[in-house]
């Protein structure tokens, strides 16, 4: 593509401080590729793949950056490459899933795995008009990422009066879930599983302390008190809020692992994080699937290795395989 030298691998990203990690392994190894910034680029749809590998890191969240672009021209670059053959890890279709929670629970669904009942709407009338609401209910968006536009109802009427104030909640694409509020034990939070390919590279519990924003990257949740604001900011709701805890989590059920195996295998997911919970009345439900996957480095060091390495490894493998 334009602007694009002849390379091993090219990474497409939006926030630097999440990839700045993952460039160090690769700079360490002497690996070769380019930095293609989502943020201010162009492509030239005659040109052909100049790389040998595409790694899309861009992530749903950059419009709360104030970066409204990034994704629509990421799914125009991203779907060039796919009609002219070039080799792309989470490409078109993985990133379109992604940004869609009604097709992830449509995808649950189809699985069989137990997910939040959830309705999707474009009008506040439409959704009243329906003899099946239950509340309290979270208000999230069809497109989400780092936990925006997400919020607790209780009632129709307090979710009339929100939208009514905040009309920018329907944003970015003007179409809203209400999904079954899923209690659990707070004190021992949800749970992430990370995968690259199929296989699992960890798992971690997450303490929210009543946060929506979970990233797990050490720029947006830093394992020391700091400035964490990569990511969305928080939202009224989260402002009282004590930080976000990650905690490596060894015992993960071996029906959980084979769950995200399953959706992992079934989106065609080259790299994935899976969150599920578990309710007081023993369900375990998934509810949310990320292609954007920031790593944590410590919770890998309480496995026993540096996630970034072991991500340059699997980088380095699939550049192995399409020589």
């Amino acid at each position: 593509m334009a602007n694009v030298p002849s390379t091993d691998l090219a990474i497409l990203f939006e926030n630097e401080a999440w990839q700045q990690p993952l460039f160090d392994v690769l700079d360490q190894r002497g690996i070769s590729y380019f930095k293609y910034d989502l943020k201010s680029a162009a492509f030239d749809g005659h040109d052909l793949p100049k790389a040998r590998l595409y790694f899309n890191q861009a992530s749903p969240s950059a419009y709360v950056r104030g970066r409204p672009r990034v994704v629509p021209f990421t799914l125009a670059l991203l779907k060039n490459l796919q009609i002219q053959g070039a080799n792309v890890l989470n490409g078109f279709d993985v990133f379109a899933f992604e940004l869609s929670k009604s097709a992830q629970v449509a995808r649950l669904n189809e699985l069989g795995i137990d997910h939040p009942r959830s309705i999707m709407f474009n009008d506040i009338d439409a959704l009243a008009r329906r003899d099946d609401l239950c509340f309290p209910a979270m208000l999230k968006p069809e497109q989400g990422g780092s936990g925006a536009r997400m919020h607790k109802v209780d009632s129709l009427d307090e979710l009339r009066r929100l939208l009514a104030g905040h009309p920018e909640l329907w944003e970015p694409d003007q179409l809203l879930l209400l999904q079954e509020y899923l209690p659990h034990d707070p004190d021992f939070g949800i749970v992430r599983m990370e995968f690259l390919g199929n296989e699992l590279l960890y798992a971690m519990r997450v303490v929210t302390h009543g946060r929506y924003n979970l990233c797990p990257s050490e720029a947006c949740n830093p394992a020391e008190e700091g400035d964490g604001a990569t990511c969305a900011l928080p939202t009224v709701q989260e402002t009282v809020a004590e930080p976000v805890e990650f905690h490596p989590f060894h015992d993960l059920p071996v029906d959980a692992l084979e769950a995200g195996r399953r959706i992992v295998e079934s989106a065609r997911m080259d790299v994935a994080g899976i969150e599920y919970l578990e309710t007081p009345d023993g369900r375990r439900v998934f509810y949310d699937i990320n292609a954007n996957s920031n790593l944590r480095g410590p919770i890998g060091e309480a496995f026993g290795f540096d996630p970034f390495e072991r991500v340059a490894d699997f980088l380095e493998r699939k550049l192995q395989t399409w020589k």
